[in-house]
């Protein structure tokens, strides 16, 4: 019989991350940095975790450098050296996972510049046209292929797409990951907490889609949830004005709020 293997010091429950480059299929300059933090509690569950979390930036070394993703990859708190490994090989795959990450927004960046370019042709509108001159600004290589394709499509004769409708996501859709191209501060601080809201919508999105299919989720919860949601996401879009500690703060204790009274009616009685 094995015996099991012995349980390490906190301080030796942490293993080297990575910081690389990486030139998209478009020529941008991105980095991406993956660090483990060891064991944690997560302020969302109070549970301690083994946290690894990786920051993205475009831009590399550039004045107009920003950071277009950030996400906490939790792990059971094991501490033994074969959980370390396995830190180690998740490590490996997550750099993996940040440059199709960087591929996938790449492919809507170019899709919204395109949509922004097409409707600006047709509204000449100046709130239109500012948003496609700050892209320009931020991705000059995606924003010069949206525009090519644009010209390639016209030449080919092909008919341009009509306008998608506009219509209200289903409340399932709404309640899950943050489809809007989230703005993550420099600051570390702020950084974390949109983070942390990220994580808290993800969670909150599975727990009613459990609740639903057991037939207790009524229109009114998730109607509050779908609108709770979209502001929050709006949010994290950096559409508020005041884009700050005691705002994410705000929108993270209605989430909370929210979250713990799906919680309560999953939970049996």
């Amino acid at each position: 019989m094995t015996a099991p293997e012995q349980s390490l010091e906190r301080r030796l429950c942490q293993v080297g991350g990575r910081n690389e480059n990486y030139v998209s299929r478009s020529g941008t300059l991105y980095h991406y940095q993956i660090e483990d933090r060891g064991p944690v509690v997560d302020a969302v569950t109070d549970k301690e975790v083994r946290r690894v979390n990786l920051i993205i930036y475009a831009n590399y070394g550039e004045p107009n450098a920003r950071i277009i993703h950030g996400r906490d990859y939790d792990f059971p708190d094991v501490r033994t050296a074969e959980h370390n490994r396995f830190v180690e090989q998740r490590v490996l795959e997550i750099a993996t996972e940040a440059k199709a990450v960087v591929e996938d927004k790449e492919e809507r960046q170019v899709l919204r510049i395109k949509g922004l370019l097409r409707e600006y042709y047709l509204t000449k509108s100046e709130a239109v046209k500012r948003q496609f001159e700050e892209s320009n600004q931020l991705y000059p290589f995606l924003f010069s292929r949206a525009f090519r394709e644009l010209k390639a499509e016209k030449d080919s004769g092909a008919p341009a797409p009509p306008p998608a409708p506009v219509v209200p996501p289903p409340v399932e859709e709404t309640v899950e990951a943050p489809s809007i191209d989230v703005v993550y501060p420099l600051e570390k601080e702020l950084r974390e907490k949109v983070i942390e809201i990220e994580r808290i919508i993800i969670e909150l999105g599975h727990d009613l889609q459990i609740l639903k299919q057991r037939g207790k989720a009524d229109d009114i919860l998730l109607q509050t949830c779908r609108k709770l949601v979209l502001r929050a996401k709006e949010s994290l879009a950096g559409h508020d004005a005041e884009f700050s500690v005691r705002r994410l703060e705000m929108t993270r204790n209605s989430l909370m709020t929210t979250w713990r009274q799906v919680k309560s009616r999953l939970s049996p009685r």
